[in-house]
C-alpha cells in the first residue's frame, strides 16, 4: 500500500466533503430470508465482567454494575424495571441459536427452548441447565410471582410462570435488553489479513457505495446495528424506535488498507458535526458512529476524532459516537448494492453520483483498479 499525504492535509480539505441527505424510499420490496452475522464470542470491552464461557459467580457493587452497564440494561436487569411489551421483535424471533444474560454473558437459553407466546416478551418453556437460572419470590405491585434471575451474576432477566406449553408447563417470560442473542450460523473461521468494522453514516447507500471502490476493501454490506430489536426491518428501523443505526459492515485486507485511511474516507463522505442526523434525515437511525470490535479500532478511531477537533477542520465538533460492537443485521436484499443496481435512478444521479466523484478526487491513488 502506497503511503498516504499526511492526516491534516487532508483533513483540511473535509469540510468542502458535506453532503446531502439519503431521502431513501420506503417502498416495500421483494426480500429473502435475511442472515444475521454477529461474532460467536461477543465482545464487550467496556465490560470486564462479561464472558461468554466463565462460570464463575460474579458478587460486584451497584456503583460498579452501573458503570458498565448500558442505562436501560442497568435498569433492568439491577432494579427490576421492565420494558414495554411488544417493543421489540425478539419476542418473535425464530433464528436458530443461543440466548445469553447481556449483564455478564451467561448462557441461558438455546432457541429450541423459545416458543411463540402473545405476551409481548420472548418466552421460553425451559432454561439452558439447571445452574442458568435461578428463582426468589417476588411481592412487588401486590402481586405474587417467581422472579428470574441469571444464575451467575443475579441480574433481573424477568418471570416464571405456570402457563406455558408441554412438556414443562412454565413461561420463562424474559425482557429482551436482558439477552443478549448469538445465532448458530456463525462461522468462526476467519482469513488472517482480512478484518470487519461497522460504520455508520447517515444513508448506507451512499457509504456502500463508496467503500465499493476503496483498494482493499473485499466486501461492503449495507444493514443495521446498535439497537435493542433482533433482525429488524427497514421499515422498523425507520421508525427510530429500534436503536438501531443504517451501517455498512466492511471488510478489509489488512496487507491493502489499514484502519487510519478507512476512517479518513468515513469522515470524508458524510458530516460527522450533526447530532442523530445527515441534511434532512433526523433520527438515531442517522447517528454518525463506529461501533468497534477491539481496542485498536477503538483508539484509532479516537485518535483522528481528536485530531479533528483539534484542528477545528469543522466550525462544529465532531459528534460521532464510538459504541462497542453486539451485532449486525444485514439490510433486505433490495437494500445491497443499491447503486450498482440502480445508476439511472435520479437519487443515484443527484446524490450517490457526486459523493463517489469527489471521494475519486480526494483517493484518485487509492481506487480499485477497474
Amino acid at each position: 500500500m502506497q503511503n498516504s499525504k499526511s492526516l491534516f492535509n487532508l483533513l483540511v480539505l473535509l469540510p468542502l466533503f458535506v453532503f446531502n441527505a439519503c431521502g431513501q424510499s420506503s417502498n416495500k420490496q421483494t426480500t429473502t430470508t435475511k442472515t444475521i452475522a454477529m461474532e460467536n464470542v461477543i465482545n464487550k470491552p467496556e465490560n470486564p465482567y462479561y464472558s461468554n464461557t466463565d462460570t464463575k459467580k460474579i458478587n460486584i457493587s451497584d456503583a460498579e454494575w452501573k458503570k458498565v452497564l448500558s442505562p436501560d440494561l442497568y435498569a433492568v436487569a439491577r432494579h427490576a424495571d421492565t420494558e414495554r411489551a411488544f417493543t421489540g421483535t425478539m419476542y418473535k424471533q425464530d433464528d436458530k441459536g443461543t440466548y445469553y444474560c447481556a449483564a455478564c454473558g451467561y448462557r441461558l437459553f438455546k432457541s429450541d427452548q423459545k416458543f411463540s407466546s402473545s405476551c409481548g416478551w420472548p418466552s421460553f418453556f425451559e432454561q439452558d441447565n439447571k445452574e442458568s437460572i435461578t428463582f426468589k419470590a417476588d411481592n412487588s405491585y401486590g402481586m405474587q410471582r417467581t422472579e428470574a434471575l441469571c444464575g451467575r451474576c443475579g441480574s433481573h432477566l424477568g418471570h416464571l410462570f405456570d402457563d406455558g406449553p408441554a412438556p414443562t408447563g412454565k413461561r420463562y417470560c424474559m425482557n429482551a435488553v436482558s439477552l443478549d442473542f448469538v445465532p448458530d450460523n456463525v462461522s468462526t473461521k476467519s482469513n488472517g489479513h482480512l478484518e470487519t468494522i461497522v460504520l455508520g453514516g447517515g444513508c448506507y447507500w451512499c457509504v456502500e457505495a463508496v467503500y465499493e471502490n476503496l483498494e482493499g476493501i473485499t466486501k461492503v454490506v449495507s444493514g443495521f446495528s446498535g439497537g435493542f430489536v433482533a433482525n429488524p426491518s427497514y421499515e422498523e428501523v425507520c421508525t427510530g424506535r429500534t436503536g438501531h443505526a443504517e451501517v455498512v459492515q466492511i471488510t478489509y485486507d489488512k496487507t491493502k488498507t489499514n484502519l487510519d485511511e478507512i476512517f479518513k474516507v468515513f469522515f470524508t463522505v458524510h458530516d460527522p458535526t450533526t447530532l442523530n442526523r445527515q441534511g434532512a434525515d433526523v433520527g438515531t437511525q442517522y447517528r454518525s458512529v463506529i461501533f468497534y470490535k477491539n481496542e485498536e479500532q477503538k483508539k484509532t478511531a479516537e485518535s483522528i476524532i481528536n485530531e479533528l477537533n483539534s484542528k477545528n477542520v469543522y466550525i462544529s465538533k465532531v459528534v460521532t459516537t464510538l459504541e462497542p460492537f453486539k451485532a449486525f443485521y444485514p439490510a433486505e436484499d433490495f437494500h445491497q448494492n443499491y447503486y450498482n443496481n440502480n445508476k439511472n435512478k435520479p437519487y443515484c444521479q443527484m446524490v450517490i453520483q457526486p459523493k463517489i466523484e469527489k471521494f475519486e478526487k480526494i483517493f484518485k491513488d487509492r481506487l480499485k483498479k477497474k
